[in-house]
């Protein structure tokens, strides 16, 4: 049973490959989707692996756990994230898990402002379903999230009364400037951008947020993905290779996703064995610490998917702090 929980942003620095195997489409190498809505996923599987190994390369690292000396090593790695072998000796399960990474905001072109981040109220509802598992309150913005709607005029390109008209990618969309999605926009772009290096980012995406229907952000989040062929080229003849072309889909760059880190309390048998955790008086601590482990030790950038190698998958990490007035 998990105890505490950690919901977390992930901005895409490069673009993203969290690939899904082989494909019938005209894609050779699709990203993860839902089965039921076509919306971009990471597998939790997969993201717990990667930060995983973010924690095994810091091998020997120190950090603070309330405000005490803890270092990262094989010990702690296995009491958080569960051993590497399943013998009977060392079987017990980790104790921090991950929901699916799921979309928050998607970026699209835009004839004016370059490019938007865009949304719809079944993403937004989703949030709000799983800040309430987090026990996180959200402002009163979020209860009445409604389409064809956008944050400010910056992306406007034709004013028609109340209407405006915005161009996305090829597409004219009449929408209406609404203050409920200003102050949605302000509270992400605080909480997303926290440091004060993003300041662009946090003014961008406080005056670019557009909320769409939830059939016309499922259309771009299939459409208006990175679709990249790449080739291999046989050195002798300095030609592509036989079955050496093919194409490889992506989250572009600037995409926003969601998580939440679960924990609870260590599984390890013997309670000597518990190490930087062994202080905890029940499990609930333990938990805690297990969740300050995870924010302490993970760093600000890890990498997903794959193409690691050539700058591919390179995701910051910025978790969400419970604001006491969120309701005011």
């Amino acid at each position: 049973m998990f105890l505490k929980f950690q919901p977390f942003f992930l901005i895409a620095e490069t673009p993203i490959h969290p690939g899904s195997g082989g494909s019938l489409s005209i894609v050779d190498l699709p990203i993860q989707r839902e089965r039921h809505t076509n919306f971009p996923k990471i597998e939790p599987s997969g993201l717990k692996g990667c930060i995983r190994e973010v924690f095994e390369s810091s091998n020997g690292r120190k950090i603070k756990i309330k405000d005490k000396d803890a270092e990262i090593n094989d010990k702690n790695i296995s009491l958080v994230f569960g051993p590497d072998s399943q013998g009977d000796e060392e079987s017990y399960a980790g104790a921090i898990g991950f929901t699916d990474a799921r979309i928050l905001l998607f970026p699209v072109k835009s004839l004016k402002g370059i490019f938007t981040w865009i949304t719809c109220p079944q993403v937004f509802e989703r949030f709000k379903k799983d800040m309430e598992i987090a026990e996180i309150p959200l402002p009163d913005c979020f209860e009445k999230i409604e389409s064809g709607k956008i944050a400010s005029k910056d992306i406007v390109i034709q004013d028609d009364q109340n209407d405006h008209l915005i161009v996305l990618e090829e597409f004219t969309f009449k929408v209406k400037e609404d203050s409920n999605v200003k102050d949605i926009a302000k509270w992400l772009a605080r909480n997303i951008f926290q440091d004060n290096s993003y300041n662009y980012w946090r003014k961008k995406l406080e005056n670019n947020l557009v909320i769409l229907s939830d059939d016309e952000f499922r259309d771009f989040v299939t459409n208006s993905t990175e679709v990249i062929t790449r080739t291999k080229i046989d050195n002798k003849t300095g030609t592509v290779e036989k079955g050496g072309l093919w194409t490889e889909e992506y989250l572009p760059q600037d995409s926003i996703l969601y998580s939440i880190a679960m924990a609870s309390g260590i599984k390890a048998k013997k309670d000597e064995d518990k190490d930087c955790f062994s202080e905890a008086k029940n499990s609930e601590e333990e938990a805690e610490l297990v969740l300050e482990y995870f924010r302490n030790g993970v760093g600000k950038v890890i990498q997903i998917g794959g193409n690691q190698t050539i700058g591919k998958g390179l995701t910051r990490i910025e978790f969400l702090k419970e604001e006491k007035d969120a309701k005011e």
